[in-house]
């Protein structure tokens, strides 16, 4: 009777409260590393919503049945420029301060231009030139099938809210980590 009481528990926390992941891929890096294993909280948006500078989970918009991690960087209704290396958020002429990156972003660092729809937001990684992230997604939406032109596939590059799945809150694998305001403090 106990073990069936542990594992209804189990089974309700990590389908409405926690999201338990596994990182396969450097796309986050040095934020999060590859193996990390960290939990998320899927009651984070309930009540508030997402920010730029969250690191959330998600289904991949182009194949929902993948699950991504990412960092918010567009916020619904905003259009957001990515010209040499820098990201500029609506008429802005100074670029985000993101401090995060693991080097100097070379690769697709220009010429992008997004318009978030309401209720979506862009997602990019930390690890921009190992990332597959929101200016891949268009064009692997077409590869796909999914559309028949750039234009058409668009909507794919954005990230519906009810497609967060939850927000990352620490890694307990490699290291013990917790996410505080888009920064990661280790030593706690």
């Amino acid at each position: 009777k106990s073990f069936a009481i542990m594992f209804c528990v189990a089974l309700f926390l990590t389908n409405f409260i926690i999201i338990n992941a596994v990182i396969p891929s450097g796309s986050m890096e040095d934020t999060i590393m590859t193996h990390d294993r960290l939990i998320g909280a899927r009651f984070s948006y309930w009540f508030s919503e997402p920010e730029r500078g969250d690191i959330v989970i998600f289904h991949y918009p182009v194949d929902e049945k993948k699950i991504y991690i990412k960092r918010i960087i567009g916020l619904p209704g905003e259009t957001v420029r990515i010209e040499n290396s820098g990201i500029y958020i609506d008429d802005s002429t100074e670029p985000l301060q993101e401090g995060y990156l693991k080097e100097e972003w070379d690769v697709l660092n220009d010429g992008f231009e997004f318009h978030v729809p309401e209720g979506c937001y862009l997602m990019l990684g930390d690890n921009r030139n190992w990332s597959e992230d929101a200016r891949y997604w268009a064009d692997n939406a077409v590869e796909e099938g999914l559309a028949d032109n750039h234009q058409e596939a668009e909507k794919y590059a954005f990230v519906e809210k009810k497609k967060i799945l939850g927000k990352a809150i620490f890694t307990y694998f490699s290291k013990f980590r917790i996410l505080v305001h888009g920064e990661w403090y280790a030593g706690m």
